[in-house]
């Protein structure tokens, strides 16, 4: 007799933490590197990086997807399912996860643990305010715009135009509403008239640039590099110049340490920062990454979405940053991804062998990255056994290192150990690492590889205003920046539109901003929006507190 398997939250709620103490020591970080946050969460401080400066480097494996359906593949829950797996093999496995969004928890995705027997924990904690490193983010952003307002109030010394401001401000949720706005309509003494906007906190640039400063003193030296807009002469005005940086470092001092948490299964794990990966750069802090490497055999990291999108910026964008060498890539594929790229969501095994065509495209890219490919099908209950051979099968014949179906959603890491396997050997294997372009490639040419080499286009074309920013900032430092493409996650192509394995398409890229204190351009691309809005049915309507004070509807 079958017996119904309980929600995720109701496992995480019912779920016996280790003191996180327990778990700091067991990862071999001393009392005095451990920040508690209650009994169960931590901040660890950055000076542990120097102690372990001379152990020698983990084995790094990047997490990622083929192109998803809008609700995701289950991607958080493979990387804890690969931690979990690793510790049933009596590895040592880090996992590095982002923090969650409020705007994709009230949204459509839901939460960021994970799921079923395969989540990180405290679940609730996690998915809602955590540490609080979101609403610091928030913070400083928004202390930047009132700190340009007040500039412009009280004399305006750098000079700055009012009308190439481009700093917008920022909220951790789906609002369209202030996608466009107009401040400053309440006479002289409440500013001037402005036309700005609010982008989703995990597409700002404090958050990307939190996610890759090495440390406190290389954070606060890229917050004084924020490009914040220019003067009448056309010169960029930064936010040392109109000294506000320093504030903005100290309100960020504690959100810059990595977060330490745990699996379902005691694994250490650390979740810290949230960018979003088709609009900014879509992995966890680097801090978390390099903290990792030194205490573990295996360090997880995923990144968001697909392998076009954070894989390719957490390879061009992090690995250069943090000189960071990855050992392995997981690519996770579901059955029902498969039938939603063949066009036929209900369709049966000659579904998959079309949508395949996708999983095949993916297994390319990584390969081209010089890297191994390890296919992880994520298994859902819907899922038959001939359905999840068949993607097997067909991930090996397109090139994939090893494919296993994981079940760990229903039976924890026991439920992944062949996939874990399957990723040491692959990680076992030499590798031929490199970038996908050189920084000194010109901006366009920059662009034109990314969407070539990765996407399958057969080229880009850059609207009048892209193109003259390109030209103009070639000739400046600007130009030796790497490239953040901010395009749709549901499609290998910039068009939504356009599934499965696209060919004969030329991605459009509208505009080009310059992330000065991140140190990337991202391009944007088609009709990319910086501040996503609430469906119709968002997953908010669900969530609710019950008689006894539960929460109740998260997942």
């Amino acid at each position: 007799m079958s017996t119904v398997m309980p929600s995720s939250l109701e496992i995480a709620q019912g779920a016996t933490l280790r003191p996180i103490l327990d778990v700091a020591a067991d990862a071999g970080l001393l009392v005095e590197e451990v920040e508690p946050y209650g009994r169960y969460k931590a901040k660890v401080d950055l000076s542990v990086i120097e102690r372990l400066a001379d152990r020698p480097a983990a084995k790094l494996i990047n997490v990622t997807a083929i192109t998803p359906t809008p609700a995701g593949e289950g991607k958080t829950t493979t990387s804890v399912s690969l931690a979990q797996g690793l510790g049933v093999l009596g590895r040592k496995p880090v996992l590095c996860l982002r923090e969650a969004s409020l705007g994709p928890v009230f949204g459509v995705k839901g939460g960021a643990a994970g799921g079923g027997y395969a989540q990180v924990v405290p679940m609730e904690d996690l998915n809602l305010h955590f540490t609080g490193d979101l609403h610091a983010i928030t913070a400083a952003n928004n202390l930047l715009a009132a700190m340009i307002d007040a500039h412009l109030m009280h004399g305006n010394e750098a000079g700055l135009d009012p009308l190439s401001i481009s700093w917008r401000r920022c909220l951790d949720m789906n609002d369209r509403s202030l996608r466009e706005v107009i401040t400053g309509l309440g006479g002289r003494l409440n500013g001037a008239p402005r036309q700005t906007g609010f982008d989703i906190t995990a597409a700002s640039e404090i958050m990307g640039l939190v996610a890759v400063a090495r440390d406190l003193a290389d954070l606060r030296e890229r917050l004084g590099r924020i490009t914040v807009g220019q003067t009448f002469d056309g010169e960029p005005v930064t936010a040392e110049q109109i000294k506000a940086a320093g504030a903005l470092a100290v309100v960020l001092k504690e959100a810059v340490k990595p977060n330490l948490v745990q699996t379902l299964e005691g694994q250490p794990a650390f979740v810290h920062c949230g960018p979003f990966a088709n609009i900014a750069h879509g992995n966890n802090s680097l801090v978390a990454d390099r903290v990792a490497l030194k205490l573990g055999e295996y360090v997880i990291t995923e990144s968001g979405f697909a392998s076009d999108m954070g894989m390719e910026k957490f390879f061009d964008i992090t690995c250069r940053i943090g000189d960071l060498r990855p050992s392995a890539v997981v690519l996770v594929a579901s059955i029902k991804a498969l039938k939603h790229h063949a066009g036929q969501p209900d369709g049966g095994l000659d579904a998959i062998e079309v949508g395949a065509q996708n999983l095949a495209r993916h297994v390319g890219i990584i390969n081209g990255f010089g890297l191994q490919a390890v296919v992880c099908v994520n298994k859902f209950p819907s899922d038959t056994q001939d359905e999840l051979e068949l993607a097997r099968k067909l991930a090996l014949e397109n090139g994939a290192f090893a494919a296993e179906v994981c079940t760990a959603f229903e039976n924890g890491g026991a439920g992944a150990t062949a996939f874990a396997e399957a990723v040491v050997a692959a990680a076992d294997e030499p590798n031929t690492f490199d970038f996908a372009y050189g920084l000194d490639a010109p901006i366009e040419e920059k662009i034109r590889l990314i969407a070539t080499r990765v996407y399958g286009a057969d080229g880009v074309e850059l609207l009048r205003a892209a193109k003259k920013k390109a030209a103009e900032w070639d000739q400046t430092d600007l130009g030796r920046l790497p490239i953040c493409m901010a395009k749709t996650h549901l499609s290998l192509s910039h068009d939504p539109a356009l599934k499965n394995a696209p060919t004969g398409f030329t991605v459009t890229v509208r505009d080009l901003r310059p992330y000065t204190g991140a140190g990337w351009i991202v391009a944007l691309c088609g009709e990319m929006m910086t501040m996503p809005g609430l469906g119709k049915k968002p997953a908010a309507f669900a969530i609710d507190i019950d008689t006894d004070g539960e929460t109740v509807g998260l997942f």
